[in-house]
């Protein structure tokens, strides 16, 4: 139908997205492919360039959509994506705290999982960040999604309306607790606090976060913070494979190193976690060191 996505991959495999529109003309170095040739066709059909060249033509997936959208901050990749989705456990009718937006991949891996019954409030710092990601984010739905909030600005102290959660800034006040707590910014470490404001008992925090430093900084972070039981952090890489007959091996490429991802669920009003049993080992260094470095490292990226 017209206003439709259409992911188009030719016999190389090389894909191009485009939206449906009567009467238009899609240009490849393979000849033109017209768009009316398209509306009307169910998924998985095959349409011909003018010159010659097959193009099967179905609806982009979510992953394909987030890696060719539009982009003002660097978008969180599939794989990651997946790895917040299924280990932070977003699951439907959840509400859910996401910081910051940037081009709004995540945002839209989150509704999903989400739903319409659920809600996730998203912030982002950069008005021109704000308006790419609700630009994608309405793309891929089809028009704005009624379980989103967008607020631009910083992430206030708290950010949850509720008797409990004085000084929250949304309207509304219908809204109790958090159940998720997404930090995809520069310095999480800075919001730990916020998060366990916000976060219902048992609730979770997940951080993604690019460099080793700021992994160090957000854990040790959160151990001080002292609401949450012990954080979990690690990383993810993806190879794919090639498979022609009898001939198998490891693609030469793969997505390596995106991020570091960690999380940390909420413990109940007043509870501590107990000491850790493990030792720390003899090349830690104390939080100021940790954070220094991280300073330097920020300093340097800007």
């Amino acid at each position: 139908m017209p206003g439709d996505q259409v992911q188009l991959t030719d016999p190389k495999g090389r894909q191009h997205r485009l939206v449906l529109t009567a009467g238009r003309t899609f240009h490849t170095h393979r000849g033109a492919v017209a768009h009316d040739d398209l509306i009307g066709h169910p998924e998985g059909s095959l349409v011909m360039s003018a010159a010659g060249t097959p193009y099967i033509a179905l609806r982009p997936l979510l992953a394909d959509y987030t890696l060719s959208m539009s982009r003002g901050a660097a978008v969180v990749y599939p794989k990651d994506a997946a790895q917040i989705i299924a280990m932070a456990d977003i699951f439907p009718g959840a509400t859910v705290v996401e910081a910051g937006a940037g081009s709004g991949a995540l945002s839209c891996w989150l509704l999903r999982a989400v739903g319409e019954e659920g809600l996730l409030i998203s912030y982002e710092r950069r008005p021109d960040f704000a308006e790419i990601a609700r630009a994608n984010v309405e793309q891929f739905f089809g028009g704005p999604h009624p379980a989103w909030r967008l607020m631009v600005g910083d992430l206030p102290g708290a950010v949850l309306p509720g008797a409990d959660l004085p000084g929250a800034d949304l309207p509304g006040g219908e809204i109790a607790g958090a159940d998720r707590f997404v930090l995809d910014m520069l310095a999480p470490w800075e919001h730990a606090a916020t998060a366990a404001a916000a976060l219902m008992p048992g609730g979770l925090v997940c951080c993604y976060v690019a460099t080793t430093t700021q992994l160090a900084r957000i854990v040790t972070a959160l151990r001080e913070q002292g609401s949450f039981a012990e954080p979990a952090a690690w990383e993810t890489m993806q190879r794919g494979w090639h498979v022609d007959g009898l001939a198998v091996r490891p693609e030469h490429r793969m997505v390596g190193h995106t991020g570091f991802l960690v999380t940390a669920r909420r413990l109940a009003d007043g509870v501590q976690a107990p000491p850790r049993r493990r030792r720390p080992s003899k090349g830690a260094q104390a939080a100021d060191d940790l954070a220094e470095l991280a300073g330097e490292e920020m300093s340097q990226n800007r």
